[in-house]
């Protein structure tokens, strides 16, 4: 446990969900730990019990990714959890992979509908399109962003290059319709009201969900314990300023109870939400000081800064995500006036310290 952690309370200690089991963590609630074959090597998925149109089971909130493993242990879940009930809807916090991905099956097995923004349904379902090419994790345009942000390495650039179905890899379908979320929205689920709460910057429209009457927020990739959750700028839109939206998006979280319980996706439950949120917001500050400090001493691009933020190795996969997080940040200072940026005569981006100077 980091020193950070040691400023937040786990109400269940070390343990964990046993593969294929449950453990409940509110009334109503019963937490699934599934495995991810990466670096981030699990996600937590929920339960909640529910009763619709008189039809009692459960609600799912999230998925893991579509592969033999994660089916074979939702079918130890099907088995051991649902107390002989179906499950009767399917909410999906965002569309990235390890939240959306088997949401096409769960639906189908159970003629369940499935929750989620229309922001992140349309994406996903853009990327799931034959031909559809992974512009922010592959691809040519992929492969043109990170070149025109330094990136160099001819290898690397044709290994983004040959990367055009990464997400479909793991997202192959999804449901044909979807029931839309929104911000500010309640879902009635077992008799409770859960609010939803928009966030941007690590998704285009990421829905999280607090009950008042339990004290319980299920965060998503929007509040998590241990790690920063990614905030990237992508290629298929080179101009955002997602670090903004992120640090706007996790103020909301301040105004929920300072002992709401979080569920996150990754990590474990944890109370102390609002020193989270603060934890965030220094550690991102900190980043942006050592991109000005960087930027002050010469023009940088994005693949010239990120070894100040990024001191570890990295292999191609956490390259690209380190690229897009880098560049975010050389965003923020960008927009608000902290650093120029000029296309230099070799096509490539670069950042630099200036005064008063205005985003261009």
């Amino acid at each position: 446990m980091n020193d950070l952690e040691r400023e937040l309370h786990y109400p269940l200690g070390d343990t964990l969900p046993d593969t294929g089991r449950t453990i409940e963590v509110a009334p109503g609630v019963r937490w699934i730990r599934m495995g991810l074959p990466f670096a981030l090597n699990h996600i937590n998925l929920w339960l909640l019990r529910d009763t619709v149109r008189g039809v009692e089971g459960w609600t799912v909130v999230d998925c893991c990714i579509d592969h033999e493993a994660s089916r074979a242990q939702w079918e130890q879940i099907f088995e051991n959890e649902l107390q002989g009930l179906p499950i009767l809807r399917v909410i999906v916090t965002h569309m990235h992979p390890d939240h959306i991905g088997l949401a096409h099956w769960l639906c189908a097995r159970w003629n369940a509908p499935m929750w989620i923004s229309s922001t992140d349904y349309y994406v996903a379902r853009h990327l799931t399109q034959p031909g559809a090419a992974d512009n922010g994790a592959g691809g040519v345009v992929a492969a043109d962003f990170f070149a025109a942000h330094g990136l160099t390495d001819p290898d690397s650039l044709d290994k983004i290059r040959a990367r055009t179905h990464y997400y479909r890899s793991m997202v192959p379908a999804l449901p044909g319709t979807f029931v839309r979320l929104l911000d500010g929205a309640t879902v009635q689920v077992g008799g409770r009201a859960w609010r939803c709460i928009d966030g941007y910057g690590h998704a285009p429209e990421h829905m999280a969900l607090y009950c008042e009457e339990t004290n319980v927020l299920i965060g998503g990739d929007m509040m998590l314990p241990r790690i920063s959750t990614n905030v990237s700028v992508h290629a298929d839109e080179p101009e955002a300023n997602s670090l903004r939206l992120f640090l706007d998006s996790i103020v909301k979280y301040t105004a929920l109870p300072a002992d709401v319980l979080a569920l996150p996706s990754h990590g474990k439950p944890f109370k102390g939400v609002h020193r989270r949120v603060a934890q965030l917001q220094a550690h991102h500050r900190d980043r942006l000081a050592e991109m000005l400090a960087g930027c002050a001493e010469r023009p940088l691009s994005a693949a010239e800064a990120l070894p100040l933020m990024f001191k570890r190795e990295l292999d191609l996969h956490q390259m690209t995500f380190a690229m897009g997080e880098t560049l975010a940040h050389l965003h923020l200072l960008w927009f608000e006036g902290q650093l120029r940026r000029a296309h230099g005569a070799d096509g490539v981006y670069r950042f630099s310290t200036t005064e008063g100077q205005s985003a261009q």
